[in-house]
């Protein structure tokens, strides 16, 4: 089974939105949709029960369809392509509903009812489909254009928590992308390719390959965009610092911030760790208040980046480490805390639509640092943090 990691960027807890729309994380959700960054084969699963929000109710077509027991998925086109999936229940009935984004917020569009319904696959049975062999369970697929956004709602029988075998594809149809000499893909964004510029190479951190991933490059208006490739070309016009993110079907994410400089070349080589049974995911950014097991805000993206990981791939088992960072022994209280920390995490992610089954969490306190001598305030960080192991 190949894996499918994911980019995350809505808020987490329960807020209110303009228009008093309520927002939740929970995969049964579509403010909490999972987001599949990069095309390829994974597994989700049911919760068994329905969202906080009644996404639905403003489509009368749709009564007849409650959202009794759901999972969202969030898909936004890099390049102008095909759109297809295959969706298969192991065991259940499933249907599926796919919208379109009118606005730059596609679940306001839902709520409002102006989203359109693209396709609606409502007959009983174990599988769903979009390809170009059509039938009562299968529609054509989808002809996206660079920044369309569509959601996809699969609805399975009350309480049922089988699991969705999903294949996802995205293929270009503008022949934007060239192949490598190594198997990888190369996509040049350049409007002079004689002008330095920004080289971006994703590289398995074992082989050394080319890895064909998701870039998501924030920071700069110029270059803010999301590019499916190995390698990009693309034109620095100012100096400054620019943050990626990098989803890989079977890799752990990364997220890195790198300065550039106008004027001159610059290449930005991406590491990607491959998964594999016993080995780790650090995340740094889940923090909480000190002395506390409660989450300062600026976990929330990592969260989320982390219950969509654990949606997309519901075959996975995961153990969550806390770890803390004290000087000595390791103490009672410090165990204690790393505990709290990592059962905090655990918590959330039971919250929003993770089988508990899958999880297990435990507190190393202060025994396995990053760094055993820390002498500045980012290694004291870096031995605060959770780690996710795969069993």
């Amino acid at each position: 089974m190949r894996f499918l990691t994911l980019l995350i960027l809505i808020s987490f807890s329960l807020a209110t939105k303009a228009q008093d729309i309520f927002v939740s994380d929970a995969i049964n959700d579509c403010s909490g949709a999972v987001n599949i960054i990069n095309p390829g084969t994974f597994q989700l699963q049911f919760s068994g029960k329905g969202g906080v929000v009644e996404d639905l109710s403003a489509y009368p077509s749709l009564k007849a369809f409650p959202e009794k027991n759901s999972v969202w998925c969030s898909y936004k086109a890099p390049y102008k392509g095909r759109f297809t999936l295959e969706a298969t229940s192991d065991k259940g009935n499933i249907k599926m509903l796919v919208f379109q984004n009118i606005s730059n917020n596609i679940c306001e569009d839902i709520s409002n009812g102006t989203a359109e319904i693209k396709r609606m696959i409502t007959s009983t049975g174990t599988h769903v489909g979009l390809n170009l062999i059509t039938s009562e369970e299968t529609l054509y697929p989808l002809d996206l254009e660079a920044g369309n956004h569509i959601l996809i709602c699969f609805l399975g029988d009350p309480k049922d928590k089988s699991h969705i075998n999903l294949s996802v594809e995205f293929t270009p149809t503008d022949g934007e992308l060239k192949e490598t000499s190594e198997g990888g893909k190369l996509l040049d964004v350049r409007s002079d390719k004689t002008e330095t510029g920004l080289s971006i190479l994703v590289r398995d951190a074992e082989t050394g390959l080319p890895v064909v991933a998701n870039i998501t490059v924030e920071g700069m208006k110029s270059l803010s965009a999301t590019y499916s490739a190995s390698d990009v070309l693309m034109t620095v016009i100012q100096t400054g610092k620019i943050k990626f993110k990098v989803d890989a079907e079977g890799y752990f994410f990364t997220d890195r911030e790198e300065p550039v400089s106008q004027g001159t070349d610059n290449e930005v080589v991406i590491w990607m760790e491959p998964l594999g049974e016993g080995k780790s995911l650090q995340i740094d950014e889940i923090e909480f208040i000190p002395g506390s097991s409660e989450f300062l805000s600026s976990a929330e993206p990592k969260l989320r980046r982390l219950k969509d990981f654990l949606s997309l791939n519901s075959f996975v088992k995961v153990e969550i480490q806390g770890h803390v960072h004290s000087t000595g022994e390791n103490t009672f209280a410090g165990q204690k805390l790393s505990e709290a920390r990592a059962k905090r995490v655990m918590n959330y992610l039971i919250e929003n639509g993770i089988d508990k089954e899958r999880m297990t969490a435990v507190g190393y306190g202060n025994t396995l640092p990053i760094y055993k001598d820390a002498k500045f305030s980012y290694e004291e960080q870096a031995n605060r943090r959770v780690e996710v192991k795969i069993l």
